[in-house]
C-alpha cells in the first residue's frame, strides 16, 4: 500500500466520521447529561466496539456475519430496538423538562459502566458499521496486500471516529453553560431523541 492510497482512504473516512449518525447522537446524549466525562465514557464504549468490528472485518469474520442471514437480521433488530429505546429516553426528558430533578436521578443511576455500555451496545449492534468496513476496505486493498494492511485501514476508521468524538466533546464542554439552559436543553434532547428513533426505524426498515 502506498502513502497516497492511504491518504486518500484516511481523507474519505475522516469525512464519513463527521457525518451525523447514531454514535454522534449517543455521545451528545451522554455529554448533555453527564458532561465531558459522561460523553467520554460513551465515546470509550463506541471506540472499543468499533475496534472490535474493524478487527472482525480484517479477519474475515464480518463477511461471515453478513452472509449468515439469521445472525445478521438478529443483530439488525437488536440494534434498531436499542437505538429506539435510547431515543425514547431522550424524548421523555425533553417532554418533562424538569432537568434539575431529572439530572439528580440520572447522576445517581448513570455509572461509568452504564455510559460505556450505551456506547458499546449502540455500535456493536449496528450492522451498518461492519458493512461499511466490508464495502470500503476491499477498494483500497490489492491481492498483494497483507493482513497488516487490512488492520491498518480498519483501525484508521476506528481512530478517526475517536478523534471526531473527542472534538465533539470539547465543543460541547465549551458551550455547556448555554446547553444547560432549559429551553436549549429541551430542544437538544428532542432533536437527539428524534434522530435516534429515526436511525433505529431506518435500520429496522432497511432491506
Amino acid at each position: 500500500m502506498t502513502w497516497s492510497t492511504y491518504a486518500g482512504f484516511a481523507g474519505m473516512m475522516a469525512f464519513l466520521a463527521m457525518m451525523p449518525g447514531p454514535d454522534t447522537m449517543i455521545v451528545l446524549k451522554n455529554a448533555l447529561t453527564g458532561g465531558a466525562r459522561g460523553g467520554g465514557w460513551a465515546c470509550a464504549g463506541i471506540s472499543v466496539a468499533n475496534f472490535l468490528q474493524g478487527t472482525a472485518a480484517a479477519l474475515g469474520l464480518g463477511a461471515l456475519i453478513t452472509r449468515y442471514q439469521p445472525v445478521f437480521e438478529t443483530v439488525k433488530w437488536l440494534g434498531a430496538a436499542y437505538l429506539v429505546f435510547l431515543g425514547i429516553q431522550a424524548l421523555r426528558g425533553a417532554w418533562r423538562g424538569d432537568y434539575e430533578a431529572l439530572d439528580d436521578v440520572r447522576r445517581a443511576r448513570a455509572s461509568r459502566s452504564r455510559r460505556f455500555r450505551e456506547g458499546f451496545l449502540s455500535n456493536i449492534t449496528n450492522p451498518k458499521v461492519i458493512v461499511l468496513y466490508l464495502s470500503v476496505l476491499p477498494q483500497f486493498l490489492t491481492p498483494a496486500s497483507t493482513f497488516g494492511d487490512s488492520l491498518l485501514l480498519a483501525y484508521t476508521v476506528a481512530a478517526l471516529g475517536v478523534v471526531w468524538q473527542v472534538v465533539l466533546l470539547l465543543f460541547v464542554h465549551r458551550v455547556r453553560g448555554w446547553l444547560q439552559r432549559r429551553r436549549v436543553r429541551r430542544i437538544m434532547d428532542g432533536a437527539t431523541g428524534t434522530a435516534l428513533v429515526g436511525f433505529g426505524a431506518a435500520l429496522a426498515l432497511e432491506a
